[in-house]
């Protein structure tokens, strides 16, 4: 018998107006992502599941729904030309929906339409056709990978000869039972982790000297005119107990190999509420005072999610800061309660 909660669920969202249909499949979606998925965020919003689609077959804007509130999810897959187009229209066709993880470019088109724009954290970015990892600022990132091989671990692209989907699986499974919430993993922001690599992603692992392997970085690919430039790290796992020197060395052996392919970019993806500051638009001063106390509070780190940790990580490589926009009409409590349920914190 359904709980009161997804009773609850249901009817707010049934009183959600229709949205005109727009159901492109899997290889539409990853085809307007292969000529227009230039940020971060595209691959997943072409290939996660359970989201909504608001578009043509020029491009799209990803959404989902939660207790009767839409929420947009990144930039719009279109040429960059057509986006603040794709932006008007979605926004004149759901209820004040609300816009997550977009860029400066979609942030300045919704101020215009009378949204309130506050910073939601800090993508951090390599360019890889300038970046080197010489000098001291670096030196615990080579002495990473250095220790890592002086130990007998090998680092290598997953080709599927060392580690089966299965195997895979095993990983992960042990990984989540050192989270702090083990029983759920994070949507929305970030999507189901899958054994099995999706197109065009690509994975790393480190092999133990006994040959089974203990930890994976996974891939997204960010496009450009039919071209893959760089990639945006996507899922990392390993087995309990393992190293820390791992991800770092696993990170940075990735980060070598795309800069000999040429491609141009590394995303280290969002660090959720990391060095929220002033928006440079309209903005809610209550909204961003919740946010840093959130990423400041002991207890959201330590029962919800380790915020702290995670940008701290990702400082470890000095990429550049690219800062990410959450927009919203309402901006009520209800609606950061309804985000919060959809991306699975709560």
């Amino acid at each position: 018998m359904p709980n009161f909660k997804s009773m609850m669920d249901a009817w707010l969202e049934a009183r959600l107006p229709t949205v005109s249909a727009f159901e492109p499949d899997l290889a539409t979606r990853l085809s307007l992502c292969v000529n227009h998925g230039d940020f971060s965020l595209a691959y997943s919003t072409a290939v996660q599941p359970g989201l909504g689609y608001f578009g043509d077959v020029d491009g799209y804007v990803a959404f989902a729904t939660k207790m009767g509130h839409a929420f947009v999810l990144g930039d719009p897959v279109a040429h960059e030309g057509d986006r603040a187009d794709y932006i008007r229209r979605v926004v004149t066709a759901m209820p004040r929906p609300c816009f997550v993880q977009v860029g400066h470019a979609t942030a300045g088109v919704l101020a215009d339409l009378g949204y309130r724009v506050n910073q939601m954290g800090i993508e951090s970015n390599l360019d890889l056709a300038t970046h080197s990892f010489a000098g001291k600022r670096n030196e615990t990132i080579r002495y990473s990978e250095a220790w890592l091989r002086k130990k007998g671990y090998r680092i290598l692209e997953c080709d599927g000869s060392i580690a089966d989907s299965e195997q895979v699986r095993h990983i992960s499974t042990n990984w989540r039972k050192g989270r702090i919430v083990s029983r759920r993993e994070m949507r929305f922001l970030n999507r189901p982790f899958e054994p099995r690599l999706g197109p065009h992603m690509r994975r790393f692992m480190i092999a133990h000297p006994d040959g089974h392997v203990i930890a994976i970085l996974d891939f997204d690919p960010i496009f450009k005119n039919g071209a893959v430039i760089g990639y945006t790290a996507a899922f990392k796992r390993k087995l309990v107990g393992t190293t820390a020197h791992a991800e770092i060395g696993l990170t940075k052996f990735a980060a070598d190999r795309f800069k000999e392919e040429g491609r141009t970019r590394l995303s280290f993806g969002l660090s959720p509420l990391a060095d929220i500051e002033a928006s440079t638009f309209p903005e809610s001063r209550l909204w961003r005072r919740s946010f840093q106390q959130a990423f400041r509070s002991r207890r959201v780190n330590e029962n919800v999610f380790n915020l702290q940790g995670q940008a701290a990580f990702k400082r470890r490589f000095h990429g550049a800061r690219q800062v990410s926009y959450i927009a919203f009409k309402r901006g009520s409590p209800i609606e950061m309660l309804a985000l919060l349920r959809l991306l699975k914190t709560l």
